[in-house]
């Protein structure tokens, strides 16, 4: 029989432990370290020639090579049809890789794959493996959809090894498994789901794509703070990690690149859901920008940069005298730690007290902005909200602001400003390093260097 080790795993580091304990000295997380159970590497059995055979990871084992003596040539990429999805995917699909698509139920993780692998199919042989749901209830969704589905072929399987074999036989291009979390191999004696399960059955679905050059999709689930479930191992594992946001009364989904080793991380698609299912949306910035006639206090644009591409979205503040003891701080959208620490700086280099008013701040239509470039724009719409004064609404701000007050530049500044230009801006309060070396027709730039040059820049519009 084959030996069977017990290890302790943490869900959130994948660092390993021969014992329990409270807490991983690793990443000092609490209650993350849970039971894993696998199949030795000297153990025999049912599973020992199908382990032996999957001996190495990123494929089958080779010579060793001095790296100059590497083959350069470019891998050829395969479109999906979805020009969104292969902008986060880096430009179209690589024979060989495994990506993991996660998100909140309902945000259309399924029917975007859907939708994909249809298309594909025409092209290219493609297997569906579905787990959660059966084969009447895709079918059902594909009709709905109107989608091609003749030539897509279905799997209703959760066993790990019986998928290897059939997709085997069939030998598709494109492999979609919906989803790791209910598929499970025999040799591991947890429930599927587990943290062992997630990752033995991800590392044999991984292994048979990398030996084989099948485009492997799978479907992950999130946990209730957006990140992915099961051990943290999973997302080493894979070649690129997408999520797919979007709250429920939405009808807008951005997809993000947390993790891509053939392109741009933090590359972002934008998707609009439909009863005919997602839709792309090929000029963000404008529905993101859908704003009232009248101008109105506490409200401006920024542009931030997402993977390749600049966005145009709307910042909103609200600032208004506390209601209790300790003024609140609401950011949704940006950091809320940012946020304590600008006002901070607003208050020492703006002269802005704002220690006993209630900040509200909004990114409209759902966007998450992590990036810096954010700060100006976010300190002018307070600024705004709080002196009761609108911005003109043909303005946008973009910045990074420093502790000590100065007005820091931000990466592909010329090219935001051009952004805004074609979008009809015609007043751009920037970084002074930012400014363009020519002139831009219709738009004038206002350089500034420091907090207190921005303010009195905001007085002047």
């Amino acid at each position: 029989m084959a030996k069977v080790r017990t290890a302790y795993v943490c869900t959130e580091c994948g660092a390993d432990y021969s014992k329990w304990q409270g807490q991983c000295t690793a990443c000092q997380a609490w209650n993350t370290i849970s039971e894993f159970r696998g199949v030795s590497a000297g153990g025999s059995g049912s599973g020992g020639s199908r382990g032996a055979r999957f001996e190495g990871f990123a494929g089958s084992l080779s010579a060793v090579q001095t790296l100059d003596s590497v083959s350069l040539s470019e891998q050829s990429r395969i479109s999906s049809g979805i020009q969104e999805l292969d902008r986060v995917l880096g430009g179209g699909l690589v024979p060989g890789s495994a990506v993991l698509m996660g998100g909140h139920p309902g945000a259309g993780k399924s029917t975007l794959l859907l939708q994909a692998v249809c298309h594909l199919a025409g092209r290219h042989p493609a297997l569906y493996v579905t787990g959660e749901e059966s084969l009447q209830q895709v079918a059902l969704r594909a009709q709905r959809l109107g989608l091609p589905t003749s030539d897509l072929k279905m799997l209703s399987e959760t066993s790990v090894e019986r998928v290897i074999q059939i997709a085997e036989k069939e030998k598709p291009r494109i492999l979609v498994v919906d989803s790791i979390q209910v598929m499970h191999v025999a040799e591991t004696e947890s429930a599927p789901g587990s943290v062992s399960q997630v990752r033995e059955s991800a590392a044999f679905l991984t292994r048979f794509a990398k030996q084989t050059g099948t485009i492997l999709f799978l479907v992950g689930h999130v946990t209730k703070d957006g990140s992915l479930a099961g051990p943290k191992v999973l997302e080493h594992m894979i070649d690129c990690s997408i999520l797919l946001e979007g709250s429920s009364d939405s009808r807008y989904r951005t997809l993000r690149g947390i993790k891509n080793r053939f392109g741009a991380v933090n590359e972002l698609g934008v998707f609009a859901m439909l009863e005919q299912g997602l839709k792309e949306v090929k000029n963000p910035s404008a529905i993101f920008l859908n704003r009232g006639d009248e101008a109105a206090p506490g409200s401006v644009v920024m542009v931030v940069w997402e993977g390749t591409r600049p966005m145009l979205v709307e910042i909103q503040a609200l600032v208004d005298a506390a209601q209790g003891s300790y003024p609140r701080r609401v950011a949704v959208g940006l950091d809320q730690n940012r946020l304590a620490m600008l006002l901070a700086v607003l208050h020492r280099h703006g002269g802005l007290h704002c220690s006993d008013q209630d900040v509200f701040v909004n990114v409209v239509g759902g966007v998450k902005v992590s990036e810096t470039s954010a700060d100006l724009a976010l300190l002018a719409a307070i600024v705004s909200s709080f002196r009761d004064r609108a911005l003109p609404q043909d303005l946008v701000i973009f910045g990074e602001v420093g502790l000590s007050g100065e007005i820091r530049p931000v990466p592909s500044g010329q090219e935001r400003i051009y952004e805004a230009s074609k979008h009809g801006f015609t007043r751009a309060l920037v970084p002074k390093a930012n400014m363009p070396r020519k002139p831009i027709n219709n738009m004038k730039v206002i350089p500034v260097s420091k907090l207190s040059d921005a303010l009195s820049a905001l007085e002047d519009l």
